[in-house]
């Protein structure tokens, strides 16, 4: 059977996608990336907050209206969409022959195959470095989910309802995991979970991060490579964990810090504690301890309570922070979630506005933070051909992690032709608000000829 997927959400929905994929390759199916000519379409889709779901819906209809008209005779939905709206979607939708939830990952091939699925798992599910799983991102990249769940209780935040408890890969399944897919040509790996900084906790693992991490960087690998991890949370920024970003070549001096907010009144209200002084430290000690670090943070506007004053107070610490990238968050009103119950909410075209005013200032910081890479010869990933033209290529700085952030432009070439894959140097030539443009140099990132 031909079978295309179609998958919405983070990179943490993508592993399990693959890890569906890799499942259904192994009992004989083949994949499509033309869902109009599979024979069952799966749609994952994720359900974090409103414009995901109407996403995910929109797939879903535009899936059904597939099968409607051509090739495709089965549908099938998983993801956080079936835990939340399951019963609805049965009701409203009998064109889906098929369910599959974050847990039901396991038993995706019984489900697709339209045969009686086990009743139930024995708990919740999480993969390992012997699950089958096709890599569906480009071959020079990709993810391992290195946990799965959440035990923080923010107030506006539905995962640990969908995703169940905080529980994390073992170790040497990790390791494996990575060592296989170097020995594949991955050049990056990027480690994700909801909550990486937690990693190893459940499992009696002090500083289970940075133990995984140099592990990974200490890796026999083909050829060199980069590690980074993603979704760090404030409160577990550790020394141990500093020390071993700094000790490592191999992992990227790069920190994506979910903060949410800077208001104190507004992170007890929105049940995470902190404030933007506290953040302010806490971005200096990483910058003092890796010197060039990159951070990222995503912040949220118009969080029930959220006043003119809580905003300003957030826009000073930006312009304080000078954060290399930043995400910013509309607040969505979840009825399953503990905020949507608080009073003080703001209307859209308020929230739209702030988060406007916010991203406008980060591009002045972007702009401005970009032009010390003027003139600099520096590291790079090449990825292809770029997504604007086919006149120029792209490649990644270790300090732009894939799909979220900048890129660099490749308009001139020194010796060798560019392969997709390849760590090579570049001399940036000119900065705009988020990419950066330059030369591709003959010389590879770790100073050999480039081949």
């Amino acid at each position: 059977m031909k079978i295309g997927f179609i998958s919405l959400g983070c990179p943490k929905n993508l592993v399990d996608t693959e890890v569906m994929m890799g499942q259904l390759v192994a009992h004989g199916h083949r994949p499509t990336a033309h869902p109009e000519q599979a024979d069952l379409i799966v749609v994952n889709t994720c359900a974090f907050i409103r414009p995901a779901q109407e996403e995910s819906v929109e797939a879903i209809l535009e899936a059904v209206r597939l099968k409607h008209s051509g090739k495709p005779k089965k549908l099938v939905v998983a993801g956080c969409l079936v835990e939340r709206f399951g019963e609805e979607i049965r009701r409203e939708l009998p064109e889906v022959d098929g369910l599959v939830g974050v847990n039901d990952v396991g038993r995706v091939v019984e489900i697709c195959e339209g045969r009686a699925a086990p009743a139930g798992t024995g708990g919740p599910y999480l993969y390992s470095h012997v699950t089958p799983r096709l890599q569906a991102t480009p071959p020079h990249y990709a993810y391992i989910k290195i946990a799965e769940g959440c035990e923080h209780t923010c107030a506006f935040c539905i995962i640990p309802r969908l995703r169940g408890p905080f529980r994390s890969r073992p170790l040497d399944s990790i390791v494996a995991e990575a060592a296989g897919l170097f020995a594949r040509g991955v050049r990056e790996i990027n480690l994700v979970a909801q909550d990486t900084t937690a990693y190893g906790e459940d499992l009696g693992l002090k500083d289970g991060l940075a133990t995984l991490l140099a592990r990974l960087a200490c890796l026999k690998t083909p050829r060199p490579g980069w590690v980074r991890f993603l979704y760090a949370h404030p409160n577990k920024i550790t020394d141990r964990l500093l020390e071993t970003l700094a000790a490592h070549p191999a992992l990227v001096r790069y920190l994506d810090i979910p903060l949410q907010h800077a208001s104190a009144r507004l992170l007890r209200r929105m049940r995470r504690g902190g404030s933007g002084r506290i953040y302010l430290r806490l971005i200096e000690k990483i910058r003092r301890a890796l010197p060039g670090a990159a951070l990222r943070t995503s912040l949220m506007v118009g969080f029930p309570g959220e006043t003119q004053a809580d905003f300003d107070e957030l826009v000073r610490f930006v312009e304080a922070a000078q954060f290399d990238h930043l995400g910013v968050f509309g607040y969505s009103d979840e009825e399953t979630s503990a905020s949507f119950r608080l009073d003080g909410k703001l209307d859209g075209r308020a929230i739209y506005n702030r988060k406007r005013g916010l991203l406008a200032l980060q591009r002045r910081i972007s702009r401005a933070r970009l032009r010390q890479w003027l003139g600099r010869e520096v590291p790079v990933l090449v990825e292809g051909p770029s997504r604007e033209t086919d006149l120029l290529w792209q490649a990644r700085l270790p300090s732009q992690a894939p799909e979220i952030d900048g890129v660099c432009l490749i308009n001139d070439v020194r010796g060798t032709p560019p392969r997709r894959g390849e760590l090579r140097r570049l001399r940036v030539t000119a900065t705009h608000d988020y990419d950066l443009v330059g030369t591709l140099l003959e010389e590879s990132a770790d100073g050999k000829p480039a081949r």
